[in-house]
C-alpha cells in the first residue's frame, strides 16, 4: 500500500513507497516490526486457521524464528520457543504442564530464581513442589511422585555446587509415570551436553549466558524433545489431547508429538507475553556462531583455576566436577567428557570477612549476578542471590559464609590465576607477588 504524490503530508508520512523487492543478507535481518501486513482479507483469514506465516511479533517473528531453528538444532530437538529471558522460559514451560493442584518434584540444587518461582510464585497458584535431596537416588524420586505430579524438574550443571545429576536416570523414572522431564541446561550448553540424548523431554536455557555469551541482552529458550505420547500421558494432559473451545482438533490432533511445544506457543508464551524482541533474538544468533570456541576455552580455564584453587591453604573446598576428588567426577567423565562448564563455587577459610577482602582485592573478575560472559565474573551468593535463605538452609545447600561462585571467561589463564592470588594476598594481609 502507497500513497500518491497529491496526498496530504501526514498520509504520505506513514504511506510513501518503500523497497519491497527481496534483498540478500548473509545475516538473518532484523525484523523489528511490532506486526506483518497481510495481502489481503482471505490471507488473514487463513493465518488465523491455520497459524502460518507471520502476523505479530509477540505470536512469531522471522527474526526470532531463525534464532529458534538454529537452537532447536544445537539441542537435538525438534522445535524451539524463544522468549524474553531465562526465567520465562521456565515460568512458561511449568505454566504449560501443570494445573492448580499439581504437583512438580525437583531436584535441590537449584538456582534460586527457580527455587522461588516454585515455592513462592506456582504455589500461590495452588502447584506444590518437593525437592529430592540426592537427585541420583532414583528411589528418592520415586517417593515424592503423585498422582497430581506432572513435572520433573533438575539443571544439568546445577548452580552453582556443580553437583550434576544422572540424566537417565531421572529420565526412567519420569518416563516410568508418563511425566515429563525438563532440564535447565544453561550452564552446560548444547556443546557441552544435549539431554535430550539422555532422556529429557524438554530442555530450557537463559540465552542471556552462554548462548549469547556477550552479556548484552536476555532472552530465554525452551526446546521440545516432539515425542509427546498421547495415549501414554494424554490422561495427565488433557489440555493437550481434548477438543478446542469449538470442538475442533485438539492438540495432539493438530501437531502430534509437537503438542508440548505448539500448546507454549500458542496458548502460553502468547497470552502471558514474555515476548523476545527481535534484535535480541538477532544477537542472541549471532553469539551461538561461537559458542564451541567460547565454552571450549572457558572450560579449560575453569579447569585450571579449580585445581590451581584446590592447591591454596586458604581454600577450604572447590566444587568442580572437573576435579578427580569431586563427588561428581565419575558423572562429569560421562556426561560432560568435553569440558566441566565452568560455573562453580569454592569456600574460603576465613568466612564472609575473607570473601569480602578477596573479591574487594580482585581487579580482573567483575562482581556481577551473571553468567557465561567472556569476561571472568565472581558473587558471594549468601549476601546476594541466596541471602533470602536461613543460614541453617543455606548450610543444607552447600552455601557457607566463605562461600564464592565464579564464572569463569575466556581471559589469558595465568592473568586470572595472578588475580586471584591478589584476592588470597589481601586475606593473608600480604602484597601479591
Amino acid at each position: 500500500m502507497s500513497a500518491s504524490s497529491e496526498a496530504g503530508f501526514a498520509t504520505r508520512q506513514l504511506h510513501a513507497p518503500r523497497p519491497r523487492g527481496e534483498v540478500r543478507s548473509r545475516t538473518t535481518p532484523i525484523y523489528l516490526s511490532a506486526g506483518f501486513p497481510f495481502d489481503d482479507f482471505d490471507q488473514a483469514a487463513e493465518h488465523f486457521a491455520d497459524g502460518g506465516g507471520y502476523s505479530y511479533t509477540r505470536v512469531a517473528n522471522p527474526t526470532t524464528a531463525a534464532a529458534e531453528e538454529l537452537i532447536a538444532s544445537l539441542e537435538g530437538g525438534a522445535e524451539a520457543l524463544l522468549v524474553g529471558s531465562g526465567q520465562a522460559a521456565i515460568a512458561v514451560t511449568l505454566l504449560g504442564l501443570v494445573d492448580a493442584g499439581g504437583h512438580v518434584v525437583a531436584g535441590a540444587s537449584l538456582y534460586e530464581g527457580t527455587r522461588g518461582l516454585l515455592t513462592d510464585n506456582l504455589a500461590r497458584l495452588g502447584v506444590s513442589t518437593d525437592f529430592v535431596d540426592d537427585a541420583n537416588d532414583a528411589d528418592a524420586w520415586e517417593r515424592l511422585i503423585r498422582p497430581e505430579t506432572r513435572a520433573l524438574f533438575v539443571e544439568s550443571i546445577p548452580n552453582p555446587r556443580n553437583d550434576l545429576v544422572d540424566l537417565d536416570l531421572i529420565a526412567d523414572v519420569a518416563h516410568a509415570h508418563g511425566i515429563p522431564l525438563v532440564v535447565d541446561n544453561t550452564l552446560a550448553t548444547p556443546y557441552l551436553l544435549r539431554p535430550l540424548e539422555h532422556g529429557a523431554d524438554i530442555v530450557v536455557h537463559s540465552t542471556s549466558k552462554f548462548l549469547a555469551g556477550h552479556g548484552s541482552v536476555l532472552g530465554g529458550a525452551i526446546v521440545d524433545n516432539g515425542r509427546f505420547d498421547a495415549l501414554r500421558s494424554g490422561a495427565l494432559f488433557p489440555h493437550l489431547t481434548a477438543p478446542n473451545r469449538l470442538g475442533g482438533p485438539g492438540y495432539a490432533d493438530r501437531f502430534g508429538g509437537r503438542a508440548r511445544i505448539a500448546y507454549l506457543r500458542e496458548n502460553v508464551a502468547v497470552r502471558f507475553g514474555p515476548t523476545l524482541s527481535p534484535l535480541n533474538a538477532f544477537l542472541l544468533a549471532q553469539g551461538v556462531e561461537t559458542l564451541s570456541l567460547r565454552v571450549e576455552r572457558q572450560s579449560a580455564n575453569a579447569l585450571g583455576v579449580a585445581s590451581w584453587l584446590s592447591e591454596r591453604p586458604e581454600v577450604a573446598s572447590v566444587d568442580y566436577s572437573g576435579l578427580p576428588g569431586s563427588p561428581s567426577h565419575e558423572l562429569a567423565r560421562r556426561y560432560l567428557p568435553d569440558g566441566q562448564g565452568s560455573v562453580f563455587s569454592f569456600t574460603l577459610d576465613g568466612g564472609a570477612d575473607a570473601a569480602r577482602r578477596f573479591v574487594d582485592a580482585l581487579t580482573l573478575f567483575t562482581p556481577m549476578t551473571h553468567l557465561g560472559d567472556v569476561r571472568s565474573l565472581i558473587l558471594h551468593p549468601g549476601t546476594t542471590s541466596h541471602s533470602l535463605r536461613s543460614a541453617e538452609e543455606l548450610e543444607r545447600a552447600g552455601i557457607l559464609p566463605g562461600t564464592l561462585r565464579v564464572s569463569i571467561g575466556i581471559e589469558h589463564l595465568p592473568d586470572l590465576l595472578h588475580d586471584l592470588e591478589r584476592g588470597l594476598a589481601a586475606i593473608r594481609g600480604t602484597a601479591a607477588a
